[in-house]
Protein backbone atom coordinates (compact mmCIF):
# COMPACT_ATOMS: atom_id res chain seq x y z
CA UNK A 1 0.00 0.00 0.00
CA UNK A 2 1.40 3.44 -1.16
CA UNK A 3 0.42 6.05 1.39
CA UNK A 4 -0.14 9.71 -0.18
CA UNK A 5 -0.22 13.15 1.09
CA UNK A 6 -2.54 15.38 -0.74
CA UNK A 7 -1.29 19.08 -1.18
CA UNK A 8 -4.00 22.12 -1.61
CA UNK A 9 -6.64 19.28 -0.72
CA UNK A 10 -9.96 22.04 -0.62
CA UNK A 11 -8.75 23.32 -4.33
CA UNK A 12 -10.49 22.17 -7.32
CA UNK A 13 -7.12 19.67 -8.45
CA UNK A 14 -6.66 18.26 -4.66
CA UNK A 15 -10.37 16.98 -4.44
CA UNK A 16 -10.47 15.44 -7.82
CA UNK A 17 -7.00 13.93 -6.51
CA UNK A 18 -8.80 12.58 -3.29
CA UNK A 19 -11.42 10.84 -5.71
CA UNK A 20 -8.87 9.35 -7.73
CA UNK A 21 -7.13 7.84 -4.99
CA UNK A 22 -9.79 6.33 -3.41
CA UNK A 23 -10.67 4.85 -6.86
CA UNK A 24 -6.99 2.80 -6.40
CA UNK A 25 -6.71 0.09 -4.09
CA UNK A 26 -3.27 0.37 -3.99
CA UNK A 27 -3.28 3.73 -2.76
CA UNK A 28 -4.48 5.09 0.49
CA UNK A 29 -4.35 9.11 1.90
CA UNK A 30 -2.13 9.40 4.78
CA UNK A 31 -2.50 13.40 4.74
CA UNK A 32 -3.36 16.48 3.34
CA UNK A 33 -2.84 19.84 3.61
CA UNK A 34 -5.13 23.00 2.88
CA UNK A 35 -3.80 26.87 2.78
CA UNK A 36 -3.40 29.03 5.84
CA UNK A 37 -6.48 30.54 7.42
CA UNK A 38 -8.24 28.12 5.19
CA UNK A 39 -12.03 27.55 6.79
CA UNK A 40 -11.53 23.86 5.99
CA UNK A 41 -8.05 23.71 8.16
CA UNK A 42 -8.83 20.61 10.67
CA UNK A 43 -11.65 18.92 9.03
CA UNK A 44 -11.53 15.94 7.15
CA UNK A 45 -10.33 15.50 3.78
CA UNK A 46 -12.68 13.41 2.38
CA UNK A 47 -15.89 15.59 3.70
CA UNK A 48 -13.97 18.07 1.98
CA UNK A 49 -13.86 16.09 -1.27
CA UNK A 50 -17.59 14.40 -1.03
CA UNK A 51 -15.88 10.97 -0.45
CA UNK A 52 -17.33 10.56 3.19
CA UNK A 53 -14.98 10.20 6.10
CA UNK A 54 -11.35 9.04 5.09
CA UNK A 55 -10.75 10.19 9.03
CA UNK A 56 -7.55 12.12 8.16
CA UNK A 57 -7.98 15.73 8.98
CA UNK A 58 -6.31 18.44 6.66
CA UNK A 59 -3.18 20.49 8.36
CA UNK A 60 -1.47 23.82 6.98
CA UNK A 61 2.00 22.69 7.52
CA UNK A 62 3.17 19.02 6.57
CA UNK A 63 5.83 18.66 8.75
CA UNK A 64 3.40 17.87 11.89
CA UNK A 65 2.67 14.60 9.68
CA UNK A 66 5.46 13.27 7.57
CA UNK A 67 5.29 10.16 9.21
CA UNK A 68 2.19 9.32 7.89
CA UNK A 69 3.15 8.84 3.98
CA UNK A 70 5.69 7.90 1.56
CA UNK A 71 4.32 10.19 -1.42
CA UNK A 72 3.16 13.44 -2.20
CA UNK A 73 1.07 14.85 -4.83
CA UNK A 74 1.55 18.91 -5.44
CA UNK A 75 -0.51 20.90 -7.42
CA UNK A 76 -0.71 23.84 -5.77
CA UNK A 77 1.59 26.94 -6.27
CA UNK A 78 4.74 27.93 -6.95
CA UNK A 79 5.82 28.77 -3.48
CA UNK A 80 4.10 25.99 -1.96
CA UNK A 81 5.47 23.91 -4.03
CA UNK A 82 9.23 24.85 -3.02
CA UNK A 83 8.68 24.51 0.39
CA UNK A 84 7.10 20.92 -0.19
CA UNK A 85 9.85 20.11 -2.00
CA UNK A 86 12.57 20.84 0.46
CA UNK A 87 10.32 19.16 3.42
CA UNK A 88 10.15 16.17 1.17
CA UNK A 89 13.96 16.11 0.57
CA UNK A 90 14.64 16.25 3.85
CA UNK A 91 12.44 13.53 5.33
CA UNK A 92 13.25 11.19 1.65
CA UNK A 93 9.78 11.25 0.75
CA UNK A 94 8.73 10.73 -3.12
CA UNK A 95 6.95 13.96 -5.08
CA UNK A 96 4.71 13.55 -8.32
CA UNK A 97 4.42 17.56 -9.11
CA UNK A 98 1.99 19.03 -11.35
CA UNK A 99 2.06 22.45 -10.75
CA UNK A 100 3.61 25.17 -13.13
CA UNK A 101 4.83 28.59 -13.81
CA UNK A 102 8.24 27.75 -12.01
CA UNK A 103 10.94 30.02 -13.15
CA UNK A 104 14.46 28.60 -14.85
CA UNK A 105 16.20 29.18 -11.19
CA UNK A 106 13.08 27.30 -9.70
CA UNK A 107 13.05 24.21 -12.50
CA UNK A 108 16.70 23.80 -11.49
CA UNK A 109 16.56 23.34 -7.50
CA UNK A 110 14.16 21.20 -8.60
CA UNK A 111 16.47 18.82 -10.16
CA UNK A 112 19.07 19.06 -7.74
CA UNK A 113 16.78 18.04 -5.31
CA UNK A 114 15.87 15.06 -7.33
CA UNK A 115 19.43 13.80 -6.94
CA UNK A 116 18.28 13.09 -3.67
CA UNK A 117 14.69 11.60 -3.93
CA UNK A 118 12.53 10.41 -6.78
CA UNK A 119 10.04 12.63 -8.60
CA UNK A 120 8.02 12.91 -11.43
CA UNK A 121 7.61 16.84 -12.37
CA UNK A 122 4.95 17.37 -15.46
CA UNK A 123 3.08 20.38 -16.97
CA UNK A 124 0.40 17.93 -17.48
CA UNK A 125 -0.24 14.32 -16.32
CA UNK A 126 -2.88 13.92 -18.42
CA UNK A 127 -2.58 10.92 -20.39
CA UNK A 128 -3.74 11.95 -23.71
CA UNK A 129 -2.35 14.93 -23.35
CA UNK A 130 0.98 12.99 -22.88
CA UNK A 131 0.06 11.47 -26.20
CA UNK A 132 -0.41 14.84 -27.62
CA UNK A 133 3.27 15.30 -26.99
CA UNK A 134 4.49 12.35 -28.68
CA UNK A 135 2.28 13.60 -31.77
CA UNK A 136 3.55 17.28 -31.81
CA UNK A 137 7.44 15.58 -32.50
CA UNK A 138 6.45 13.21 -35.33
CA UNK A 139 4.13 15.82 -36.76
CA UNK A 140 7.06 18.36 -36.79
CA UNK A 141 10.00 16.00 -37.73
CA UNK A 142 7.52 15.72 -40.83
CA UNK A 143 5.72 19.40 -41.36
CA UNK A 144 7.77 21.79 -38.68
CA UNK A 145 10.22 22.59 -41.37
CA UNK A 146 7.81 23.63 -43.97
CA UNK A 147 5.26 24.96 -41.65
CA UNK A 148 4.01 27.88 -39.59
CA UNK A 149 3.86 26.71 -36.10
CA UNK A 150 0.87 28.34 -33.91
CA UNK A 151 -0.12 27.22 -30.44
CA UNK A 152 -3.53 28.02 -28.92
CA UNK A 153 -4.74 27.44 -25.54
CA UNK A 154 -7.76 28.24 -23.24
CA UNK A 155 -7.99 28.02 -19.90
CA UNK A 156 -10.65 29.04 -16.76
CA UNK A 157 -10.42 32.19 -15.65
CA UNK A 158 -8.40 31.77 -12.33
CA UNK A 159 -5.51 30.04 -14.04
CA UNK A 160 -2.62 32.93 -12.91
CA UNK A 161 0.21 32.14 -15.48
CA UNK A 162 0.03 32.07 -19.07
CA UNK A 163 0.94 30.53 -21.61
CA UNK A 164 0.20 27.32 -19.52
CA UNK A 165 2.88 25.27 -18.48
CA UNK A 166 1.45 22.37 -20.84
CA UNK A 167 1.17 24.95 -24.19
CA UNK A 168 5.15 26.11 -23.62
CA UNK A 169 6.14 22.16 -23.33
CA UNK A 170 4.22 21.78 -26.59
CA UNK A 171 6.13 24.46 -28.12
CA UNK A 172 9.95 23.32 -26.75
CA UNK A 173 8.89 20.04 -27.72
CA UNK A 174 8.61 21.46 -31.49
CA UNK A 175 11.15 23.62 -31.40
CA UNK A 176 13.38 20.34 -29.85
CA UNK A 177 12.67 18.61 -32.86
CA UNK A 178 13.78 21.48 -35.53
CA UNK A 179 17.00 22.01 -33.13
CA UNK A 180 15.52 25.58 -31.70
CA UNK A 181 15.85 27.16 -28.55
CA UNK A 182 12.47 27.64 -27.34
CA UNK A 183 13.03 31.08 -25.91
CA UNK A 184 14.83 32.54 -29.03
CA UNK A 185 11.70 32.14 -31.47
CA UNK A 186 8.79 32.27 -29.38
CA UNK A 187 6.57 35.11 -29.90
CA UNK A 188 3.35 35.19 -27.56
CA UNK A 189 0.35 37.23 -28.78
CA UNK A 190 0.16 40.01 -31.63
CA UNK A 191 -0.64 43.30 -31.77
CA UNK A 192 -0.69 46.48 -34.17
CA UNK A 193 1.66 46.86 -37.19
CA UNK A 194 3.98 43.55 -36.47
CA UNK A 195 5.18 43.18 -39.94
CA UNK A 196 5.01 39.71 -41.29
CA UNK A 197 5.66 36.49 -39.72
CA UNK A 198 8.91 35.82 -39.30
CA UNK A 199 10.86 32.48 -40.59
CA UNK A 200 11.05 29.96 -37.68
CA UNK A 201 9.35 31.59 -35.10
CA UNK A 202 6.34 29.45 -33.04
CA UNK A 203 3.45 31.54 -31.94
CA UNK A 204 1.11 31.52 -28.91
CA UNK A 205 -1.93 32.72 -28.26
CA UNK A 206 -3.95 33.00 -24.86
CA UNK A 207 -7.73 32.85 -23.69
CA UNK A 208 -8.88 33.10 -20.04
CA UNK A 209 -12.42 32.89 -20.06
CA UNK A 210 -15.11 31.24 -17.62
CA UNK A 211 -14.60 27.60 -16.44
CA UNK A 212 -12.50 26.32 -19.38
CA UNK A 213 -10.51 23.82 -17.80
CA UNK A 214 -8.07 23.17 -20.71
CA UNK A 215 -7.87 23.44 -24.27
CA UNK A 216 -4.36 23.00 -25.96
CA UNK A 217 -4.27 22.96 -29.92
CA UNK A 218 -0.81 23.30 -32.17
CA UNK A 219 -1.09 24.14 -35.79
CA UNK A 220 1.03 23.24 -38.68
CA UNK A 221 0.22 25.99 -41.32
CA UNK A 222 1.82 25.76 -45.02
CA UNK A 223 0.58 27.14 -48.40
CA UNK A 224 -2.55 25.49 -49.44
CA UNK A 225 -3.04 23.08 -46.66
CA UNK A 226 -3.32 23.26 -42.37
CA UNK A 227 -2.82 20.32 -39.91
CA UNK A 228 -4.11 20.99 -36.15
CA UNK A 229 -3.73 18.91 -33.13
CA UNK A 230 -5.75 19.53 -30.62
CA UNK A 231 -6.51 17.82 -27.34
CA UNK A 232 -9.88 19.33 -24.72
CA UNK A 233 -10.24 18.47 -21.15
CA UNK A 234 -13.88 17.93 -20.08
CA UNK A 235 -12.43 17.27 -16.59
CA UNK A 236 -9.81 17.34 -14.15
CA UNK A 237 -10.42 13.80 -13.13
CA UNK A 238 -8.24 12.67 -16.11
CA UNK A 239 -5.19 14.89 -14.70
CA UNK A 240 -5.78 13.29 -11.36
CA UNK A 241 -5.58 9.90 -12.87
CA UNK A 242 -2.48 10.20 -14.98
CA UNK A 243 -1.45 11.47 -11.36
CA UNK A 244 -2.63 8.34 -9.82
CA UNK A 245 -0.58 6.33 -12.69
CA UNK A 246 2.50 8.23 -12.13
CA UNK A 247 2.33 7.84 -7.90
CA UNK A 248 2.65 3.79 -8.51
CA UNK A 249 5.56 3.74 -11.12
CA UNK A 250 7.19 6.01 -9.10
CA UNK A 251 6.97 3.61 -5.99
CA UNK A 252 10.37 1.84 -7.05
CA UNK A 253 12.89 4.61 -7.95
CA UNK A 254 14.93 6.01 -4.94
CA UNK A 255 15.86 9.47 -6.67
CA UNK A 256 15.67 11.09 -10.12
CA UNK A 257 13.76 13.66 -12.49
CA UNK A 258 10.64 12.02 -14.22
CA UNK A 259 8.05 13.06 -16.29
CA UNK A 260 5.10 11.70 -17.88
CA UNK A 261 6.78 10.34 -20.92
CA UNK A 262 8.83 7.99 -18.71
CA UNK A 263 5.44 7.12 -16.87
CA UNK A 264 3.89 6.17 -20.07
CA UNK A 265 6.85 4.97 -21.65
CA UNK A 266 6.54 6.88 -24.72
Amino acid sequence: MLNVAIGGSNGRMGKSLVQAAMDEPKISIGAASVTENCPSLGEDVGLISGVGPLHVVTVDDFEQVMDDFDLMFDFTGTEATIMHLDLCSRYGKKMVIGTTGFTLEEKQHIKEISEKIAIVFAPNMSVGVNVLFKLIEQATAVLGDSSDIEIIEAHHRHKVDAPSGTALHMGEVAAGVLGRNLSDVAVYGREGLVGERQDKTIGFETIRAGDIIGDHTIMFASPGERIEITHRSSSRMNYAAGAIRAALWLQDKENGLYNMQDVLGL
